[in-house]
This record gives structure tokens, C-alpha cells and sequence, in this order.
């Protein structure tokens, strides 16, 4: 099977019904803060909360009876997982998933939720594939690829087909790649819809194993990264010359770009965001003027994070941005003296979240104490001018923690 535009809109006729067709959302604060027209394609909001469930629907939709009798084994860091069992259940096909050790514990529940049994098995998705290849080899069950097969391309490719439905004339599409399958399916039909479309890519830093086979390197992925849905250390033979054939370019982003993605999206917009389905905004949120006066076109590829990640993105977006502080507050070991220091935040319009009176371990002098404060503010400023209220006391004070300059 080769895919074309035609493969893609046959596939969009035959996810009618099964799937979400998701919006694509125009976003101001976003554009006021790069200088494009900015819309995001929200396959967060999709049935199993990624763009998988489309590629995975294809494929097993193209199976005989005999493949659904013998079942089907896949790989999968989360979203493929879910993509494949929500299809299986739907099929009645038996399923089990190989996923990494690692991966975050709301995407291994709501896969078995679907039904299908879930094996942690490696450190990451190459591991995964490997054990899952062999299980298939054991068991003489299909394997379903999560990105190299065409079949799954033309089901990613959808997302663009929807895309410019609603806004035709995109100047460019950024697309969140690990191994290549939406980044594929999505080039082919913009490309077949607006040949002048720009495609770029984006990839995690500690995973850019895209862009380095384009560029003719070696693949150095490694590490454990927020982005965990688009950390393949190899990329697809399939995909790979297809986006050699289309994409522009790839950002290659840093975990602390993809980190700030995701707090953006979920304080400014209120679009909760995995990693890997932020990595486009990052990409934007690099571009440095790249995309000012651009109509650009942003796949937000999946919503399954982790609620303690999500929680942990959220706190340190706090403290970064200087509403979280931690102080450390020296003063004479008497009474009254921690009312006075929370009277004095208190009236400033500090909030104190958390009090830690430090009495032992401590080289001061034996009638003074530290106290260990972290305290929630208005901004970075409104935080300087309690330290600064707090010292002109006589209450000797240093920030534990601040914003990351």
C-alpha cells in the first residue's frame, strides 16, 4: 500500500463514527506572543486523548479474520497502547501491549480499562518493541507498528485532513515527530491539499533521532524525558523519506522548552497537554520571530500526562515565575517572633503555604533559630519586596529558591 491523499480521505470515511473529530482552535494569547495567527489541532480531546486512536483504527480495521483470530501484540509508549485496545475491544480482537517501565501510570491504566493486557518490559519504547517482536514471533500474533506501516500513516494523516478543512489556507503545520507517522501522513496530505504549506517538526533533544538521520548521524536518544510519547531512539524506515521529502525543517527543543509548553498551555489556554503533544508549542515558543505574520497550524498530538507530572509542571511554573518562594529567615529564639514575621508577610499580601522552624540543626548561636518559609506571591517583584520588608525588620533572609533566570 502506498499512501496518498486518496489513502487518507478513504481512511477519514472509514474513522467517521469511530473517533472524535477534534476542533482546531484559534488561541490569541499565543498569537500576541509570537506574532502569528496561531491555531491548535486538540487531538487531546480525542476518544482515548490521542491522535493514535486513527493510525491504530486503520490497521486493524485491514485485518482478516484469521489475523483477528490470532490477536494482536504492539508496542507502545502510551498512546498507540490505547489506540490499538480501544479499536481491539471495539473489533473484538485480543490485544497485549509491551510499554516501557517508565511509562506514566494514567496511560498503563487506561489501557487495560480497554481490555487489553498490559506488559512494562525495558527502559524505553525500543526495548518495548523488542520484547513485543518477540512475543509476536512466540505467539504467531500480528504485530501492529505504531508509526512504520502504511496503513497507520494514512490514519495519522486524517489530522491534517481536518485541519485544513477548517483553515485552508495555513501558512505552516508543526508537528510533533518520534518515529515519523503523524509527521508522515500529515505532510502527505497537506502537501496534496496546499502544496505551499511549510512543515516543521518537532522533536525533544533528548530523543532527535529524526532529525539526525536526516542530517546523516547516528541516533544518540537517551534519557528520560517529559516527552515521553516521542522518545524513539530510531525512526521509521517508512516515514523517514517521507519527511525527508517534505518537512522543512525539525526544532530540536530542550526538556525545559517542552516543560514550559505545557505550563502555557495549561495556564493560558486551559488545554491540558502531554509532553510530546506540546512539543509543537514549544517549537513556536523557540521560533524567535520565525512565525510572526505566519497562520500557523499546531498539532497538539495527546493529553495523556501523568496528574502528579502535570501537578509538578504546574508548581514549578510557580516558582520559576517567582510566585512559590522558599526563604530562610534568621531570628532571635522567642516568643512572638514567628507571629511577627508572619504578620509582616501576611500584611504585604504574602500567602504562607509552609513553616519549618529550624532549632537543631542550625550553627548559629544557641538562642537564635532559622525558620524555613515558602511563601506564594503575586510575581517575582511582589516576592523582592517582602525579602527586602523582611531584612529591613532585622530579620536576616535569603531566597531558598526563585524564578529560573
Amino acid at each position: 500500500m502506498t499512501v496518498t491523499i486518496d489513502a487518507i480521505r478513504d481512511a477519514a470515511r472509514q474513522l467517521q463514527g469511530e473517533i472524535i473529530r477534534t476542533p482546531a482552535l484559534p488561541v490569541r494569547r499565543l498569537s500576541r506572543a509570537t506574532g502569528a495567527e496561531v491555531y491548535l489541532k486538540l487531538e487531546n480531546l480525542q476518544v482515548t486523548g490521542s491522535f493514535k486512536v486513527r493510525g491504530a483504527g486503520i490497521k486493524l480495521g485491514s485485518l482478516s479474520d484469521d489475523e483477528r483470530a490470532r490477536g494482536v501484540v504492539a508496542a507502545s509508549a502510551g498512546n498507540h497502547a490505547q489506540g490499538v485496545a480501544y479499536h481491539a475491544g471495539r473489533l473484538g480482537i485480543a490485544a497485549t501491549i509491551y510499554m516501557p517501565e517508565g511509562t506514566p501510570f494514567t496511560k498503563v491504566g487506561r489501557t487495560e480499562d480497554l481490555g487489553a493486557k498490559v506488559v512494562l518490559e525495558g527502559i524505553d519504547f525500543n526495548a518495548a518493541r523488542d520484547a513485543a517482536l518477540a512475543h509476536a514471533e512466540e505467539t504467531g500474533k500480528l504485530f501492529i507498528a505504531p508509526f512504520d506501516d502504511p496503513h497507520v500513516i494514512a490514519g495519522q494523516g486524517t489530522v491534517a485532513l481536518e485541519l485544513l478543512e477548517d483553515v485552508p489556507d495555513l501558512d505552516i503545520l508543526i508537528v510533533p515527530i518520534g518515529g515519523g507517522g503523524l509527521m508522515a501522513g500529515c505532510a502527505i496530505a497537506a502537501h496534496a491539499i496546499n502544496p505551499g504549506i511549510e512543515m516543521v517538526g518537532a522533536q525533544t533533544a533528548l530523543y532527535p533521532s529524526m532529525a539526525q538521520a536526516l542530517n546523516g548521524e547516528a541516533s544518540t536518544g537517551a534519557g528520560t524525558t517529559i516527552a515521553e510519547g516521542i522518545a524513539v531512539k530510531t525512526p521509521g524506515e517508512i516515514t523517514q523519506p517521507i519527511i525527508a521529502d517534505h518537512v522543512t525543517d525539525i526544532a530540536v527543543l530542550g526538556e525545559d522548552q517542552i516543560e514550559a509548553a505545557v505550563l502555557a498551555l495549561a495556564e493560558g489556554q486551559r488545554i491540558v497537554a502531554e509532553g510530546a503533544g506540546a512539543a509543537g508549542v514549544a517549537a513556536l515558543l523557540a521560533g524567535d520571530g520565525r512565525y510572526a505574520g505566519k497562520k500557523v497550524g499546531i498539532v497538539i498530538s495527546g493529553g495523556n500526562i501523568d496528574s502528579r507530572l502535570l501537578s509538578n509542571v504546574l508548581l514549578r511554573g510557580l516558582v520559576r515565575g517567582g510566585r512559590m518562594v522558599s526563604l530562610r529567615i534568621g531570628m532571635s529564639d522567642r516568643p512572638g517572633m514567628l507571629a511577627e514575621v508572619s504578620g509582616l508577610i501576611g500584611g504585604l499580601g504574602g500567602n504562607i503555604l509552609e513553616v519549618y522552624h529550624q532549632r537543631l540543626f542550625t550553627d548559629g548561636p544557641i538562642r537564635d533559630t532559622e525558620l524555613d518559609v515558602v511563601i506564594e506571591t503575586i510575581d517575582a517583584e511582589h516576592a523582592r519586596a517582602i525579602v527586602e520588608a523582611l531584612c529591613n525588620a532585622g530579620f536576616q533572609t535569603r531566597v531558598l529558591s526563585n524564578r529560573k533566570d
